[in-house]
């Protein structure tokens, strides 16, 4: 027996009578995690400010506080101060952060371009022709302007950190990088110094400027995935039409722009424009394409006293209505805010680098400067020579290039992988969670369906010598009428080759279906009420039939020539052929499934009995999905949500991991983490899978990279010298770290064999 979900209302939050507001803002100039540490600190010590939280992957800071006694121009002062900046404009805040982060992206870009093409005869005489005439002095002319122009953002940044007592990724590569440099310009400058001393006078130019580009390469590839985050929120806006018809008192009309519409206006909305605002219709008649909230394809009848919503698209009829919700109260309003603030809930993994160098900078620097001072005390008669080179050596060796490239390059090929298996996955957050979802929650309409009404049967009444006639009657009749649903008898006709003819009169009765004469015959398509209210006798076995068409969840609508019933004509929303194998596969993983969808219950009931499916909720809003996704949340699930409308946005956003549709809307594609270019929901468990693989890959290389660092720094350190007197020389350290980064690479290049 399949059960019906009950979702939880959530109780309402008691809140203290305060001047409390919460607003959302873009925060610029954010580079790392610790960046957005320092400024969410910062923002809560302001005074009034009762919580405030940063998500550095959208680039935003939400702030509560108490407008009586802080605005935010304090807000944005504070944030300036520890060299960040607040966007407070709220008129064009997305301009100034998109021009911002389309800056920030084109600086990257040219930056890692540069550094490359640099970098690499550096590499060709460090590595090959080392005794080359003045190869030094070229090198250093190379590797400067990488280190200290196209890689001055470090330095920068590793000193806004160190301001605040704090140490980042980029304080490991400006220490490493800059000192590397140091000494490689000091023994180029005087290499007598070490020459007398019996030594060789070493560069390692090479390792300063690779690390710089490596580094910035893989700060491209997270700035690149950041840059759509806020795509879907700008989608959703357009939806919204800037301009809208104020009908007057006198009945004229003036076109004004939506943020001066107020309640109780009364706007008229012409065939093909998007309505504006939520209100009720008052005068007119038309269809109203709601699958932007509903996620149902068939569009709606308005009448006088029916609800409007924004963003929904009227089709084929002009009406006035009277605005009731405006500004930020209307619907779709509302579902902005909901997917604005379930994307600024989340971190994404690319964050776990940043934190785990916030630990192993210090350590890294600790160890240099013990080895420095160890070999002062213990070194003998090359002290500071010994712990000079095993200090930088230390530095070297612990550049945290593997660690840059760990996730990355395994998300690169990741996402390549599962391109060749028409998956589209924009970031590391969802191939970090995918592999443990236990819990799949499907959109009924164009997820488990088609997506589109079409006509699944057509039965005939008779088949004698005037059924070609009444063929091409029923679709001229279907041609001519506005109903959706016509549409799909008219388009199912025309492809089997039916013609045309011309009618002597055609009426469309509201709310039964359409009416027309040939050769004085008067003809009716429409429901069964159209039937008895012209007293046509309905055959006792294609009523039967138009019984158990019903019971599969299909609307029937009956043809007739006023005397008897010559056809019915079942319509439903297909469900695709790949859909119960694929809820098949997750059941057999373990996985719990649940239907949600905004049709009615007995249309549920079948779909949800056809692919075997014993939970599921219907005529669900959008907030009740997304209420239902935190609800399993709540209950320890980790919940994938599949969906392919705007109405599905929130939840979407809401849940863990997001799939959408790819036939789906732009908007449910912006805000899911995954799209599945195909219909085919067997790509569902085919993501589980990759995800598995692609995580494993990352902790692998995390691991490989730890690893080389443990080893790696202590040899550096020269732990080996008591025993057998090697130390490690820092051009072998230099080779040991790019090392490093080849075999996390090549282990994320393993991915591309892998068989899903």
């Amino acid at each position: 027996m399949s059960t019906a979900i009950t979702i939880q209302q959530e109780k309402p939050i008691k809140r203290r009578k305060t001047e409390s507001t919460k607003e959302t803002f873009p925060v610029l100039e954010m580079t790392c995690a610790a960046c957005a540490v320092s400024v969410e600190s910062m923002l809560k010590s302001v005074p009034g400010v009762e919580d405030a939280g940063v998500n550095f992957a959208n680039q935003s800071a939400w702030v509560q506080y108490d407008h009586s006694s802080v605005t935010p121009e304090a807000l944005q002062n504070a944030v300036r101060s520890i060299g960040y900046d607040l966007v407070i404009d709220k008129e064009n805040q997305e301009e100034v952060k998109e021009e911002a982060q389309r800056r920030h992206y084109l600086e990257i870009r040219q930056r890692t371009i540069w550094s490359s093409v640099l970098s690499l005869p550096v590499v060709i005489i460090g590595m090959f022709f080392m005794n080359m005439p003045y190869g030094n002095w070229i090198m250093m002319a190379l590797a400067t302007p990488v280190v200290f122009f196209f890689g001055r953002s470090f330095f920068i940044n590793a000193w806004k950190q160190a301001k605040h007592r704090k140490a980042n990724m980029d304080t490991l590569v400006a220490l490493s990088t800059g000192i590397a440099w140091l000494f490689s310009t000091f023994n180029t400058i005087y290499p007598e110094f070490w020459h007398q001393r019996g030594l060789h006078a070493h560069v390692y130019f090479e390792a300063a400027a690779v690390v710089i580009a490596f580094i910035s390469l893989g700060k491209l590839l997270e700035e690149k995935a950041k840059s759509n985050t806020s795509s879907a929120i700008k989608k959703l806006i357009g939806l919204q039409p800037k301009t809208v018809l104020l009908v007057g008192a006198d009945g004229s009309t003036q076109e004004i722009p939506i943020a001066n519409v107020k309640v109780n206006d009364l706007l008229l909305v012409k065939p093909g424009e998007k309505i504006p605002v939520d209100g009720s219709v008052i005068a007119g008649e038309s269809y109203v394409d709601e699958s932007m909230i509903t996620g149902e394809p068939v569009p709606v009848a308005k009448k006088t006293g029916d609800p409007v919503f924004a963003g929904t698209i009227n089709q084929k009829g002009s009406f006035q209505f009277t605005a009731e919700k405006v500004g930020t109260d209307t619907l779709l309003a509302h579902i902005i805010k909901m997917v604005q603030e379930a994307q600024g809930s989340k971190a994404p993994v690319q964050k776990l680098v940043d934190r785990i160098a916030g630990i192993f900078v210090p350590v890294v620097i600790g160890i240099a400067i013990l080895t420095f001072i160890s070999w002062m005390v213990l070194g003998g008669d090359n002290a500071f020579t010994h712990a000079l080179l095993t200090s930088v050596t230390v530095l070297v060796i612990a550049c945290p290039c593997a660690l840059g490239l760990a996730t990355p390059t395994a998300i690169m090929v990741g996402v390549g992988k599962g391109a060749e298996n028409n998956m589209l996955i924009k970031d590391a957050e969802s191939l970090e969670l995918a592999h443990k979802v236990n819990a799949v929650i499907l959109d009924k309409t164009g997820t488990i369906t088609e997506g589109k009404p079409v006509v699944t049967d057509i039965i005939w009444n008779n088949s004698g010598a005037g059924h070609q006639l009444q063929q091409s009657i029923l679709y001229t009749l279907e041609h001519q009428s506005e109903h959706p649903l016509a549409e799909a008898v008219a388009g199912h006709l025309f492809e089997n080759g039916v013609k045309p003819v011309s009618l002597q009169r055609f009426e469309s009765l509201t709310g039964q279906g359409v009416k027309g004469m040939y050769n004085g015959q008067p003809y009716f398509v429409g429901n069964k009420r159209l039937m008895e209210e012209n007293g046509t006798m309905v055959d006792r076995q294609l009523a039967a039939q138009a019984g158990r068409l019903q019971e599969q969840a299909k609307t029937v609508i009956y043809f007739a020539d006023g005397k008897e019933l010559l056809a019915i004509i079942a319509i439903a929303d297909k469900i695709k052929e790949t859909s119960r194998q694929a809820i098949q596969a997750l059941q057999k993983d373990g996985i719990a499934v649940y239907m949600l969808t905004g049709d009615n219950e007995h249309t549920a009931a079948a779909v949800a009995r056809e692919v075997g499916i014993t939970s599921y909720k219907a005529e669900v809003l959008p907030s009740y999905k997304a209420a239902f996704v935190k609800e399993l949340q709540q209950a320890g699930k980790v919940v994938a949500m599949v969906g392919d409308g705007i109405n599905d946005s929130q939840a979407l956003a809401q849940a863990d991991v997001s799939i959408a549709m790819g036939k789906g809307s732009d908007i449910a594609m912006d805000v899911a983490k995954m799209t599945l270019i195909t219909s085919d929901l067997n790509s569902i468990p085919k993501a589980l899978k990759l995800s598995r693989k692609t995580v494993s890959t990352i902790q692998q290389n995390l691991f490989w990279a730890f690893i080389y660092n443990i080893i790696g720094i202590p040899v550096a350190a020269g732990v080996l010298f008591p025993v057998n007197g090697f130390l490690l020389d820092p051009m072998i350290a230099g080779a040991a770290m790019a090392l490093s980064s080849v075999s996390v690479v090549s282990n994320s290049l393993r991915l591309k064999a892998a068989r899903l």
